[in-house]
This record gives C-alpha cells, sequence and structure tokens, in this order.
C-alpha cells in the first residue's frame, strides 16, 4: 500500500535552516508528483511546493520562494523539502502528499517549530 513517512522536523531558531524528507513507498515513486504542505497552528493546510515526476519542475508559494528548496531522489523514493531562513511564521506541521488514481494520500506529518 502506499505509505509517506516525513522526517526532519524539529525546533529550530529564527533564521535557521532545516531539511525534510518523504520516505516513499507502495507504488512507483518516479511517476508520480510531489508537494508538501503544511498547517500552521489553528490555520487550514496549505500547499508549499511541489515537483513534478519527470523534468521535476518546481512551483512555490510565494511566501516560501527563494528560501525553500523542493527536490527528489527517485533512486531513494525520496523527496525533500529544504527549508532556509526559517521565519517564526513557518510553524506548522508538514506534510507530504501525492495523488494516485485520483486519491490523495498523506504522510503522518511533522513538526516544525521556528522559536527563539
Amino acid at each position: 500500500q502506499v505509505q509517506l513517512v516525513e522526517s526532519g522536523g524539529g525546533l529550530v531558531e529564527p533564521g535557521g535552516s532545516l531539511r525534510l524528507s518523504c520516505a516513499a513507498s507502495g507504488f512507483t515513486f518516479s511517476n508520480y508528483a510531489v508537494s508538501w504542505y503544511r498547517q500552521p497552528p489553528g490555520k487550514e493546510r496549505e500547499l508549499v511546493a511541489s515537483i513534478s515526476s519527470l523534468r521535476r519542475t518546481t512551483t512555490y508559494a510565494d511566501s516560501v520562494k527563494g528560501r525553500f528548496t523542493i527536490s527528489r531522489d527517485n533512486t531513494k523514493n525520496t523527496a525533500y523539502l529544504q527549508m532556509n531562513s526559517l521565519k517564526p511564521e513557518d510553524t506548522a506541521v508538514y506534510y507530504c502528499k501525492i495523488i494516485r488514481g485520483s486519491i490523495d494520500y498523506w504522510g503522518q506529518g511533522t513538526q516544525i517549530t521556528v522559536s527563539s
């Protein structure tokens, strides 16, 4: 079955960096686009970044452009989100997602807290 497992979250000071990983299994990872979403406390889940399957075209939310970088390693069935220059407003639970057969598959999420 499809499984997505995020890791790499934690507590970081403003201006710091973290790299999140999304390890995939149960499907042919290279065939699917991957997206990262986040849900800040008390707010709705929002799209952060996406990367396509083959051409690796990337898109970003305006709020993270120039600070976050999405990438993938199809040999490792893993997607990444490199987050630099973190701000307190980046505090959220971060999720990765794929769409397969018109069904959304989500990981369990990983908490990022940006605070001094």
